[in-house]
């Protein structure tokens, strides 16, 4: 059994690397589905693109978070001197109230900006992932198909003697199988393409809407709509004290 694994695995292999070799070198002929192709492109370009702005958003957290350390510390040092220093306690108090507010909002839009990189983080390493699994299945079927398929063109045009005719039923066989698996899996990628397409636009309405209304409000200095836009989505930020990774350690 073991032994009819192997040969039939290294049959296969042999077929798809001569086929795909073929391919390479502009005699073999190839299946394309112009359309799908074209939508599968789009989609390794888009999360190219996605994966671009995932960087640059955990680079954002990664500088805001430092900000926020450092305001802390400030905030920290000026309220120390303001109980040192009578001459300047009024001057070194509200400094220090003023870095107490900009941490509390920092801590908040850290919270949006969160949320944003943890949401896009699962649209490209795991929605679309899995649709390019699936398109990887696809493409592998494709070749499979387009092997079989050249293997069976090729006895068509043999000496039509016994030997020559039971290898042909089998070469039929063969391609049928290969040919509903490719049908199955180029379906299957259409149905993901599709709804991937209305998730990816879904999440990422609400994540620009997000991003955008946390960012105008944070620098705007309003912290009653910062805070709101965080209770929009329902994010809720971590209590103050608690035991649980900063924003930096969670990415």
């Amino acid at each position: 059994e073991k032994f009819d694994i192997v040969k039939k695995w290294g049959i296969n292999t042999y077929k798809c690397t001569k086929q795909l070799l073929s391919e390479r070198f502009g005699r073999g002929s190839r299946t394309v589905d112009l359309e799908l192709e074209t939508q599968i492109e789009l989609l390794r370009e888009t999360k190219r693109k996605y994966e671009g702005i995932l960087q640059l958003a955990r680079a954002l957290t990664a500088h805001l978070y430092s900000l926020v350390q450092t305001q802390h510390a400030l905030g920290d040092a000026f309220a120390d001197l303001s109980q040192k220093s009578p001459e300047l306690q009024e001057e070194f108090g509200y400094n220090a109230e003023t870095q107490k507010l900009l941490c509390k909002n920092g801590e908040t839009l850290l919270g949006a900006v969160n949320f944003f990189v943890s949401s896009i983080n699962t649209l490209v390493n795991k929605t679309m992932e899995d649709t390019l699994m699936t398109v990887k299945q696809y493409e592998t079927a494709r070749l499979e198909y387009d092997a079989y398929r050249t293997d069976l063109e090729e006895l068509s045009l043999a000496p039509r003697d016994a030997s020559t005719l039971c290898r042909l039923d089998t070469a039929q066989s063969h391609f049928q199988s290969h040919k509903d698996k490719y049908e199955k899996l180029r379906a299957d990628v259409g149905i993901k393409l599709k709804f991937l397409e209305e998730n990816k636009v879904k999440v990422m309405h609400k994540q620009l809407l997000l991003f955008h209304n946390a960012i105008s409000a944070y620098f705007a200095g309003n912290q009653q709509q910062l805070e709101q836009s965080l209770k929009q989505f329902n994010i809720k930020l971590r209590p103050p004290g608690a035991e649980k990774p900063s924003w930096l350690e969670e990415q």
